[in-house]
Protein backbone atom coordinates (compact mmCIF):
# COMPACT_ATOMS: atom_id res chain seq x y z
CA UNK A 1 0.00 0.00 0.00
CA UNK A 2 0.95 3.33 -0.26
CA UNK A 3 2.68 5.44 1.88
CA UNK A 4 0.26 7.90 2.55
CA UNK A 5 -0.17 10.21 5.67
CA UNK A 6 -3.29 9.39 7.61
CA UNK A 7 -4.55 13.63 6.64
CA UNK A 8 -3.95 12.61 2.95
CA UNK A 9 -6.25 9.85 2.87
CA UNK A 10 -9.41 11.87 3.48
CA UNK A 11 -11.52 13.31 1.16
CA UNK A 12 -14.84 14.90 2.51
CA UNK A 13 -17.48 15.28 0.39
CA UNK A 14 -18.85 18.56 -0.17
CA UNK A 15 -22.68 17.73 -1.75
CA UNK A 16 -23.77 21.01 -2.11
CA UNK A 17 -25.07 23.07 -4.24
CA UNK A 18 -23.85 26.34 -2.08
CA UNK A 19 -20.44 27.29 -3.34
CA UNK A 20 -20.38 30.31 -0.24
CA UNK A 21 -20.97 27.07 1.90
CA UNK A 22 -18.63 25.27 0.26
CA UNK A 23 -15.78 27.49 0.73
CA UNK A 24 -16.31 28.05 4.26
CA UNK A 25 -16.46 24.15 4.70
CA UNK A 26 -13.23 23.40 3.02
CA UNK A 27 -11.55 26.87 4.97
CA UNK A 28 -12.67 25.43 8.64
CA UNK A 29 -11.13 21.46 6.73
CA UNK A 30 -7.76 23.47 5.56
CA UNK A 31 -7.55 24.54 9.08
CA UNK A 32 -6.34 21.97 11.95
CA UNK A 33 -8.35 20.78 15.09
CA UNK A 34 -6.25 19.82 17.30
CA UNK A 35 -3.12 19.86 15.01
CA UNK A 36 -4.36 17.33 13.00
CA UNK A 37 -4.45 18.03 9.04
CA UNK A 38 -7.75 17.61 7.78
CA UNK A 39 -7.03 16.01 4.12
CA UNK A 40 -8.99 17.17 0.83
CA UNK A 41 -12.57 17.82 -0.69
CA UNK A 42 -15.09 15.74 -3.19
CA UNK A 43 -16.96 17.98 -5.46
CA UNK A 44 -19.23 16.14 -7.47
CA UNK A 45 -22.30 16.70 -10.06
CA UNK A 46 -24.76 18.76 -7.77
CA UNK A 47 -22.03 21.39 -7.07
CA UNK A 48 -20.77 21.20 -10.81
CA UNK A 49 -24.30 21.93 -11.97
CA UNK A 50 -25.10 25.16 -9.73
CA UNK A 51 -21.72 26.41 -10.03
CA UNK A 52 -19.63 25.00 -12.84
CA UNK A 53 -15.81 25.87 -13.58
CA UNK A 54 -15.94 29.49 -11.28
CA UNK A 55 -17.24 27.24 -8.27
CA UNK A 56 -14.42 24.69 -8.49
CA UNK A 57 -12.31 27.14 -8.79
CA UNK A 58 -13.58 29.24 -5.71
CA UNK A 59 -13.35 25.94 -3.84
CA UNK A 60 -9.51 25.04 -5.26
CA UNK A 61 -8.82 28.47 -4.34
CA UNK A 62 -8.60 27.36 -0.31
CA UNK A 63 -5.76 25.76 -1.07
CA UNK A 64 -6.93 22.27 -0.08
CA UNK A 65 -6.57 19.12 -3.03
CA UNK A 66 -9.85 18.59 -4.98
CA UNK A 67 -11.35 15.17 -5.75
CA UNK A 68 -13.27 15.92 -8.82
CA UNK A 69 -15.98 13.56 -9.12
CA UNK A 70 -17.78 14.28 -12.30
CA UNK A 71 -17.88 10.39 -13.66
CA UNK A 72 -17.44 11.24 -17.08
CA UNK A 73 -18.78 8.61 -19.50
CA UNK A 74 -19.79 9.18 -22.99
CA UNK A 75 -18.05 8.18 -26.88
CA UNK A 76 -14.44 8.75 -26.32
CA UNK A 77 -13.46 12.14 -28.08
CA UNK A 78 -16.29 13.57 -26.16
CA UNK A 79 -14.82 12.24 -23.06
CA UNK A 80 -10.99 13.06 -23.77
CA UNK A 81 -12.43 16.77 -24.54
CA UNK A 82 -14.12 16.84 -21.33
CA UNK A 83 -10.87 16.38 -19.22
CA UNK A 84 -8.71 18.55 -21.33
CA UNK A 85 -11.10 20.97 -20.33
CA UNK A 86 -10.62 19.90 -16.61
CA UNK A 87 -6.75 20.03 -16.61
CA UNK A 88 -7.10 23.98 -15.99
CA UNK A 89 -8.97 23.54 -12.34
CA UNK A 90 -6.04 21.19 -11.31
CA UNK A 91 -7.73 18.31 -9.60
CA UNK A 92 -5.67 15.93 -8.16
CA UNK A 93 -8.23 13.31 -8.91
CA UNK A 94 -10.90 12.91 -12.19
CA UNK A 95 -12.78 10.06 -12.64
CA UNK A 96 -14.93 8.63 -15.58
CA UNK A 97 -17.19 5.36 -15.22
CA UNK A 98 -15.30 2.37 -16.29
CA UNK A 99 -18.51 0.76 -18.31
CA UNK A 100 -17.57 3.18 -20.95
CA UNK A 101 -14.99 0.78 -22.26
CA UNK A 102 -11.58 0.45 -23.08
CA UNK A 103 -11.46 3.03 -26.07
CA UNK A 104 -13.02 5.59 -23.74
CA UNK A 105 -10.49 5.15 -20.55
CA UNK A 106 -7.72 5.39 -23.15
CA UNK A 107 -8.75 8.26 -24.46
CA UNK A 108 -9.30 9.95 -20.66
CA UNK A 109 -6.21 8.56 -19.81
CA UNK A 110 -4.05 10.48 -22.84
CA UNK A 111 -6.07 13.69 -22.36
CA UNK A 112 -5.27 13.89 -18.94
CA UNK A 113 -1.24 13.17 -19.75
CA UNK A 114 -1.42 16.64 -21.90
CA UNK A 115 -1.10 17.94 -18.45
CA UNK A 116 2.63 16.44 -17.53
CA UNK A 117 3.62 16.57 -13.97
CA UNK A 118 0.59 18.34 -12.71
CA UNK A 119 -1.80 15.68 -14.59
CA UNK A 120 -4.52 14.47 -11.99
CA UNK A 121 -4.85 10.89 -10.84
CA UNK A 122 -7.63 9.47 -12.92
CA UNK A 123 -9.72 6.93 -11.50
CA UNK A 124 -12.80 4.75 -13.30
CA UNK A 125 -15.56 4.30 -11.19
CA UNK A 126 -16.68 0.67 -10.96
CA UNK A 127 -19.81 -0.17 -9.49
CA UNK A 128 -21.45 2.87 -7.44
CA UNK A 129 -21.73 2.03 -4.09
CA UNK A 130 -26.11 2.32 -4.32
CA UNK A 131 -25.70 -0.64 -6.13
CA UNK A 132 -26.38 -4.06 -4.64
CA UNK A 133 -26.22 -7.58 -6.98
CA UNK A 134 -30.33 -7.00 -7.55
CA UNK A 135 -29.61 -3.74 -9.04
CA UNK A 136 -26.84 -5.29 -11.27
CA UNK A 137 -29.04 -7.97 -12.28
CA UNK A 138 -31.85 -5.46 -13.60
CA UNK A 139 -29.20 -3.98 -16.00
CA UNK A 140 -27.95 -6.88 -17.79
CA UNK A 141 -24.88 -7.69 -15.11
CA UNK A 142 -25.30 -11.09 -13.45
CA UNK A 143 -23.55 -12.49 -10.98
CA UNK A 144 -21.49 -11.32 -7.44
CA UNK A 145 -20.92 -7.76 -7.31
CA UNK A 146 -17.07 -8.22 -7.05
CA UNK A 147 -17.00 -10.18 -9.56
CA UNK A 148 -17.97 -7.38 -12.07
CA UNK A 149 -15.73 -5.11 -9.88
CA UNK A 150 -12.83 -7.19 -10.59
CA UNK A 151 -13.51 -7.00 -14.26
CA UNK A 152 -13.68 -3.25 -14.15
CA UNK A 153 -10.89 -2.24 -12.35
CA UNK A 154 -8.32 -4.65 -14.63
CA UNK A 155 -9.51 -3.17 -17.28
CA UNK A 156 -9.28 0.35 -15.84
CA UNK A 157 -5.82 -0.55 -15.37
CA UNK A 158 -4.83 -2.28 -18.34
CA UNK A 159 -5.76 1.53 -20.22
CA UNK A 160 -3.37 2.98 -18.45
CA UNK A 161 -5.38 4.78 -15.32
CA UNK A 162 -4.27 5.06 -12.11
CA UNK A 163 -6.90 3.53 -9.90
CA UNK A 164 -10.63 2.98 -9.30
CA UNK A 165 -13.01 4.19 -7.47
CA UNK A 166 -14.59 1.17 -5.43
CA UNK A 167 -16.85 -0.17 -2.06
CA UNK A 168 -14.16 -0.71 0.79
CA UNK A 169 -15.51 -4.33 0.47
CA UNK A 170 -13.87 -4.56 -2.83
CA UNK A 171 -10.69 -2.78 -1.95
CA UNK A 172 -8.75 -6.03 -0.17
CA UNK A 173 -9.41 -8.43 -3.30
CA UNK A 174 -9.03 -5.72 -6.23
CA UNK A 175 -5.68 -4.71 -3.79
CA UNK A 176 -4.63 -8.64 -4.43
CA UNK A 177 -5.54 -8.33 -7.91
CA UNK A 178 -3.66 -5.06 -8.93
CA UNK A 179 -0.47 -4.59 -6.95
CA UNK A 180 0.49 -1.95 -4.34
CA UNK A 181 0.43 1.23 -6.59
CA UNK A 182 -2.69 0.85 -7.97
CA UNK A 183 -5.02 3.46 -6.41
CA UNK A 184 -8.06 2.38 -4.60
CA UNK A 185 -10.80 5.23 -3.88
CA UNK A 186 -13.74 4.45 -1.42
CA UNK A 187 -16.71 5.81 -1.14
CA UNK A 188 -18.84 4.51 1.63
CA UNK A 189 -17.56 5.34 4.39
CA UNK A 190 -19.26 5.54 7.66
CA UNK A 191 -17.51 5.89 10.75
CA UNK A 192 -18.72 3.39 14.03
CA UNK A 193 -19.70 6.47 15.72
CA UNK A 194 -21.82 7.63 13.07
CA UNK A 195 -25.83 6.57 12.25
CA UNK A 196 -25.84 4.42 8.98
CA UNK A 197 -29.35 6.00 8.21
CA UNK A 198 -29.50 8.59 6.25
CA UNK A 199 -26.26 7.88 4.05
CA UNK A 200 -27.84 8.84 0.63
CA UNK A 201 -28.42 5.91 -0.41
CA UNK A 202 -24.95 3.85 -0.27
CA UNK A 203 -25.20 0.08 0.54
CA UNK A 204 -21.81 -1.14 0.95
CA UNK A 205 -20.47 0.41 3.35
CA UNK A 206 -17.15 0.18 5.63
CA UNK A 207 -15.70 1.96 8.95
CA UNK A 208 -12.61 3.77 8.13
CA UNK A 209 -10.03 1.81 10.14
CA UNK A 210 -11.81 -1.18 8.13
CA UNK A 211 -11.21 0.40 4.67
CA UNK A 212 -7.92 1.30 5.88
CA UNK A 213 -7.20 -2.61 6.52
CA UNK A 214 -9.16 -3.59 3.37
CA UNK A 215 -6.12 -1.28 1.49
CA UNK A 216 -8.06 1.58 0.68
CA UNK A 217 -5.55 4.81 -0.39
CA UNK A 218 -8.62 7.56 -0.48
CA UNK A 219 -11.55 7.57 1.80
CA UNK A 220 -14.36 9.75 0.79
CA UNK A 221 -16.64 10.91 3.94
CA UNK A 222 -19.42 13.30 3.80
CA UNK A 223 -22.28 13.26 6.17
CA UNK A 224 -20.61 12.17 8.73
CA UNK A 225 -18.43 15.39 8.46
CA UNK A 226 -20.34 17.92 6.63
CA UNK A 227 -23.65 17.35 9.14
CA UNK A 228 -21.13 17.62 12.38
CA UNK A 229 -21.43 20.50 14.92
CA UNK A 230 -18.07 20.82 14.23
CA UNK A 231 -16.86 19.39 10.88
CA UNK A 232 -12.80 19.43 11.68
CA UNK A 233 -13.54 17.93 14.44
CA UNK A 234 -15.01 15.13 13.14
CA UNK A 235 -12.69 14.93 10.41
CA UNK A 236 -9.99 15.13 12.76
CA UNK A 237 -11.33 12.21 14.10
CA UNK A 238 -11.54 10.26 11.51
CA UNK A 239 -8.17 10.87 10.89
CA UNK A 240 -6.89 9.80 14.61
CA UNK A 241 -8.54 6.71 13.37
CA UNK A 242 -6.81 6.62 10.94
CA UNK A 243 -3.36 7.17 11.95
CA UNK A 244 -4.60 4.38 15.09
CA UNK A 245 -4.60 1.90 12.10
CA UNK A 246 -2.13 2.77 9.69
Amino acid sequence: MSGLKPHQRLFTALDTTEVDGAVALAGQLKGAANGVKLGGVKLGKEFFTANGPQGVARVSAVGLPVFLDLKFYDIPNTVAAAVRAALPLKPFMLNVHASGGAAMMKAAAEAAAQAGPERPLMLAVTVLTSMDAGDLSQTGVEGPVIDHVRRLAALAKDCGLDGVVCSAREAETLRKDLGPHFKLATPGIRPAWAALSGGGGQKRVMTPSQALAAGADYLVVGRPITASDNPAEAAARIVAELGRFA
